[in-house]
């Protein structure tokens, strides 16, 4: 009889051997990810399913900000926790209110409210990663898509909901989301969602949920509206800091002081002679997003763009298909600062210089995630001089000028150290790019994908532009 116990407790401790977790990320990465106390996953009393799910999605030990928060919301306290982007804040408070869903129970447990459509997306995605193994129902919700498909899923059980906050008060409002029994409010990017145009709909959300709930804050930036918010609405929460400084450590910046007849010329120059894996390239307005690509695609080199004014199924296949890896560069407005999470993006370009600090560390925060090498490069105009002294000033960091080489071993993977520099114009490759995303946008029908090659880039897979003929690691 002995024997079948051992047998029984050697396949216990062996339940990970059965995992399949993605390859191994070799790239070097910071402190801002590497500063940890030691606390494994398995030292949190968390669920075997999500443990599995955990390491399946390649997760290996938690990062500081899952190290400190964790923890404490598996008690149900209030959190209200800031970090830096780009270090593990979504899986920080994903993972307790996974723990906290009963799948016996067909009610929404979970209530977990970002900003914009694209994260909320993300976010839902990392939910039914991690969640994979537990039986737990996840639906996103967000505006630019019809009501009735939300009231017909919320006919079946849902335990998480996850959207932005005009549509969910929508569905609460017609009683269609019942959050009567719903225990777990969670708001990512709290600096935002807590903004006049979102804190009224915020504190009727509240209304809605049961008066003993758990709230949970998480930000990078944490303006005197979140103090307001803490004191009305937080039961002594228990609040982290790990942004002793502000900007991500492994993101080196720099600026090159042009005109703005030359942005274009010097946006060129930086293609050619960069090591780009991806990049993201922001405008300050949707008009300067889709003249830019324009030019960039009449240089030769393929780009997608994005902003607000498009259909959200639009930026949601464009979103898609660039983090599938299908084309190398994305122009784009404000509306991909937050939160998005694109590991293969090593280069941001501010092509028009942002206004505000704030605007400027979420835009920057999109390179260099998780504690990774990246590279943000601002083009600086005469107007733009006082801005940029102020964004220094404010957020204690110093942009330098641009250096006429820029060391490879400051935003590329040791790995990829031996990879060609610069991307090589190709118009028919940009004009296919190009044709793609027209037909992405061009109405509701969408012609099918066929199967995608993969091209190694930076120690990063992705998928490559094989559909439009472009060669397996082309633009």
């Amino acid at each position: 009889m002995a024997q079948p116990a051992s047998s029984s407790s050697n396949s216990i401790d062996n339940w990970r051997s059965g995992l399949r977790p993605p390859p191994r990320d070799s790239r070097p990465t910071t402190d801002d990810v590497k500063a940890i106390k030691g606390i494994e996953f398995e030292d949190m009393f968390l669920r075997r399913e999500l443990l599995m799910g955990i390491f399946e999605a390649g997760f290996e030990r938690p990062s500081p900000i899952q190290e400190e928060a964790i923890p404490i919301a598996l008690t149900k306290r209030d959190v209200l926790a800031r970090a830096k982007n780009g270090t593990g804040k979504t899986a920080a408070f994903v993972i307790p209110s996974l723990q906290q869903v009963d799948v016996s129970k067909k009610k929404i447990q979970a209530l977990l409210l970002v900003p914009t459509r694209e994260l909320a997306l993300q976010t839902s995605q990392v939910c039914k990663q991690l969640g994979k193994h537990m039986g737990v129902q996840v639906m996103v919700t967000t505006g630019g898509t019809t009501l009735k498909d939300d009231i017909l899923r919320l006919s079946e059980t849902v335990h998480v909901l996850v959207g932005t906050p005009g549509r969910i008060l929508d569905l609460a409002g017609k009683s269609v989301a019942d959050l009567s029994e719903c225990p777990v409010f969670v708001m990512d990017e709290a600096d935002k969602l807590l903004s006049p145009e979102f804190a009224p709909v915020m504190e009727q959300l509240l209304s809605y949920v049961p008066a003993d709930r758990q709230v949970m804050l998480f930000s990078a930036t944490f303006p005197i509206i979140v103090k307001d918010f803490k004191d009305k609405h937080m039961k002594q929460p228990y609040e982290i800091n790990l942004m002793e400084e502000l900007t991500l450590r492994g993101v080196t910046q720099y600026y090159a002081f042009v005109e703005e007849r030359q942005k274009v010329h010097c946006l060129n120059t930086l293609f050619s002679k960069l090591q780009i894996n991806q990049s993201i390239i922001f405008c300050n307005s949707t008009n300067r997003v889709e003249l830019l690509a324009k030019k960039v695609t009449e240089l030769g080199y393929s780009c997608f763009y994005s902003h607000a004014k498009m259909l959200q199924s639009h930026r949601n296949r464009v979103f898609h298909d660039f983090r599938n890896g299908v084309c190398r560069n994305l122009v784009c407005s404000d509306l991909l600062t937050r939160g998005i999470d694109i590991q293969a993006v090593n280069v941001v370009i501010n092509f028009d210089f942002p206004k505000n600090s704030e605007t400027y560390l979420h835009r920057i925060g999109r390179s260099g995630r998780f504690g990774h090498l990246g590279l943000a490069i601002n083009l600086i105009t005469y107007e733009d001089r006082f801005n940029l002294y102020k964004i220094e000033q404010e957020l204690g960091t110093e942009i330098q000028p641009i250096p006429q080489v820029i060391d490879k071993s400051l935003y590329v993977a040791p790995s990829a150290h031996d990879e060609p520099v610069g991307q090589k114009p190709d118009q028919q490759a940009a004009q296919a790019t190009q044709r793609q995303q027209q037909a992405a946008t061009a109405g509701p029908a969408r012609q099918q994908t066929p199967q995608q090659t993969v091209y190694q880039t930076n120690g990063v897979s992705r998928p490559a532009q094989a559909r439009q003929g472009v060669p397996v690691g082309g633009r």
